[in-house]
């Protein structure tokens, strides 16, 4: 073998444990969600308790939910830049992702959130 397959190689097993290393961390890291939403109507309510539902059941213990109503604090909606409610914002871990509606489509939220990859069907 050439020196140059043998660092080849040895990138290759480099590339891997970083990735598998990198793996590891993002499912230690908590996701931090702010859910906006309008009043406490029976969408609002329903949106509540569809992502604690969610969240319970996939990522036990790994979620900070803050509930934010625009009603009450409307400068959170312009700030957040919510033109819909029930709008669902995770902070944490990056990349910054937004779904709006009930959340009452679990496979929509668990994709959308990064919980899931749309190829997983488990």
């Amino acid at each position: 073998m050439s020196n140059n397959e043998e660092t080849r190689e040895s990138d290759v097993k480099d590339s891997t444990a970083a990735f598998e290393e990198a793996l590891a961390k993002r499912e230690d890291k908590k996701y931090v969600l702010h859910l906006y939403v309008a009043g406490m109507g029976p969408k609002s309510i329903q949106a509540i308790d569809n992502i604690k539902r969610i969240f319970e059941e996939y990522a036990p213990g790994k979620y900070q939910l803050e509930v934010i109503d625009i009603y009450q604090n409307p400068v959170f909606a312009k700030d957040g830049q919510i033109v819909a409610a029930p709008t669902l914002i995770k902070e944490l871990p990056p990349p910054l992702k937004k779904l709006i509606g009930s959340m009452a489509n679990t496979e929509r939220v668990l994709v959308g959130m990064d919980l899931k990859s749309k190829t997983n069907k488990e």
